[in-house]
């Protein structure tokens, strides 16, 4: 087997880390198989006693009834020994009842050390063949389509929730129907990069507009509504957006930026979640409201319009958002990070405007749809005829622009389309009461299908590079191969997206900042030892040459 790339402390000191909780999962395992199994030698052995009506228990009972209490050690002094030591020091001492206990979260650690050698592996491994990627327009529509038949035929649900403003099923824009959204976009979305369908380039770049603009609707609606600006909550939304992807830079010496959608969300996550902290307490008054979000405009403008002044307040974090393009290595190393973060600058901030706006909005369509019949229907279709007015006109004159002069007129224009969806897919009760759940189960797991993409299903091949080759685990057989790829890809994101959210309730508590200050210095201090012994263990062999 042959590796691509040079090895890393970083990944040396990952699988440092990981084989130790491999052995103990497996352990455990063995511990929870060993204690049901005497649990049911001990039920066999009470029906037997009944059955023959003996109160006399022999020695060899005893013991099998006292090793099913849970393997606790036969002296109390011995069950209190290591009650009192620290997670990390029973994990090293091999504490029975701590690795049983924590059986489930060790087996999540475990899966995700063993995918994570999958990605690595697959990317940057000759186990598995490439193969150039492929467009045809007929296939490509072919797919979608199917998918979207299928997904009609078995997945179709009217939802009935009500609205916490207004406690009736209006459902505007309601959380089935954003989740689909994100769905349907993100099938296209991975589809473009499999099939390199370049031509639908300027509508990816709308697609990625409205999730950053989901960014600024989700995290203004929460934090406006629930006021909740507790350390627990700000850290399980950076857990959520940045574990899986700072595993894989460790693993596949990666920069942050080749997974841009990642920073992007994070930043934009921060500058709301700023935007309404800072003097929280004036949130319902809208004249803050208003000023806030005046604010953040005006931040925007100062940063990324201004010259000079992006570089300036990014030069010091270059080592973290920098990245060179194995083939652009002549770009500078905060091209992409501007460029990227640029392109949609503005959009999170019209997703706080109508998050702010959307209970206004839904008492408009209640009072909307208690009007008689005519009015209503008079009212639907102005408004589905304006959108569409809209639609036709920024499809004409700024959707077929050619790429390098649309990205000039995205900033400014991306809130159009996204308008006009929103319009037309809540134009009537029953509409926006409809969704295709596959859709919306494939919105779920969207980070994880991005990251996935580009080493389990596509292929990079080097450290940094943008994934031009396909996986190819059926050589010459372009369709299985599709088939097959996508089955494991979709399936290993799927479970990605369990166990982050699985060790996000382990390491990431909610209302305990104590529990979650001391997990993350244990963290960073196991890192640094486990980074330094790695970076030691690589340079004494170059040193003795």
């Amino acid at each position: 087997m042959m590796i691509v790339g040079p090895i890393t402390p970083g990944q040396v000191s990952f699988f440092l880390g990981i084989f130790p909780v491999i052995s103990a999962w497996i352990y455990a395992e063995y511990l929870e198989y060993k204690k049901k199994s005497l649990a049911s030698k001990t039920r066999q052995s009470d029906v037997n006693l009944v059955e023959i009506r003996n109160d006399v228990v022999n020695e060899d009972d005893k013991a099998v009834l006292l090793e099913a209490e849970g393997l606790q050690p036969a002296s109390p002094k011995a069950r209190t020994s290591t009650s009192s030591l620290s997670p990390i020091l029973k994990f090293l001492m091999m504490d029975e009842t701590f690795l049983v206990e924590n059986r489930l979260t060790l087996r999540a650690i475990s899966e995700v050390g063993i995918l994570l050698a999958y990605y690595y592996i697959c990317d940057r491994t000759d186990v598995f063949a490439s193969s150039k990627k492929t467009y045809n327009r007929d296939l490509f529509l072919f797919l979608y389509f199917l998918l979207i038949i299928v997904s009609a035929i078995t997945s179709f649900k009217i939802h009935h929730d009500k609205s916490p403003f207004s406690g009736k099923s209006i459902l505007y824009l309601n959380r089935h129907q954003t989740e689909e959204w994100k769905g349907w976009m993100q099938v296209l979305f991975l589809m473009y990069h499999y099939f390199a369908a370049t031509e639908i380039y300027n509508a990816i770049r709308i697609f990625i507009a409205a999730y950053v603009w989901m960014t600024g609707f989700g995290n203004f609606s929460y934090y406006y509504v629930r006021k909740d600006f507790s350390l627990g909550r700000f850290a399980q939304m950076m857990w959520r957006l940045n574990f899986l992807v700072f595993f894989c830079c460790v693993v596949l010496n990666n920069s942050y930026m080749l997974y841009y959608i990642c920073p992007m969300h994070t930043l934009f996550t921060l500058m709301v979640y700023g935007a309404l902290g800072i003097l929280n307490k004036y949130n319902e008054n809208g004249l803050v409201i208003a000023v806030k979000i005046v604010a953040c405009f005006l931040v925007v403008i100062v940063v990324w319009e201004v010259p000079g002044v992006f570089e300036l307040l990014w030069a010091p974090f270059t080592f973290f958002l920098g990245y060179t393009d194995p083939a652009k290595p002549n770009l500078p190393r905060m091209h992409e990070w501007h460029f990227r973060s640029g392109l949609d600058r503005y959009i999170w901030i019209i997703g706080m405007i109508y998050a702010y706006y959307h209970p206004t909005v839904e008492r408009w369509m209640e009072k909307l749809e208690e009007t008689e019949v005519k009015r209503r229907v008079s009212i639907k279709m102005a408004v589905a005829t304006i959108a569409l007015m809209m639609g036709f006109f920024w499809f004409e004159y700024i959707y077929k622009l050619d790429k390098i002069t649309y990205n000039k007129y995205h900033p400014y224009t991306s809130w159009m389309p996204i308008t006009v969806y929103l319009c037309l897919r809540n134009v009537t009760q029953s509409f926006r009461s409809y969704t295709l759940t596959l859709f919306a189960w494939l919105g779920k797991i969207t980070l994880e299908t991005y990251i996935s993409q580009i080493h389990i299903w596509l292929r990079s091949g080097v450290p940094d590079g943008q994934p031009k080759m396909l996986l190819s685990l059926i050589p010459d057989y372009l369709l299985l191969n599709f088939l097959l790829t996508t089955s494991i890809y979709v399936a290993i994101s799927y479970r990605l997206f369990d166990l982050t959210n699985i060790l996000k309730s382990a390491f990431v508590p909610a209302k305990d900042d104590k529990r979650l200050i001391n997990n993350l210095i244990t963290a960073v201090a196991i890192s640094a030892i486990l980074y330094s012994l790695s970076f030691i263990s690589l340079r004494i062999p170059q040193m003795l040459v």
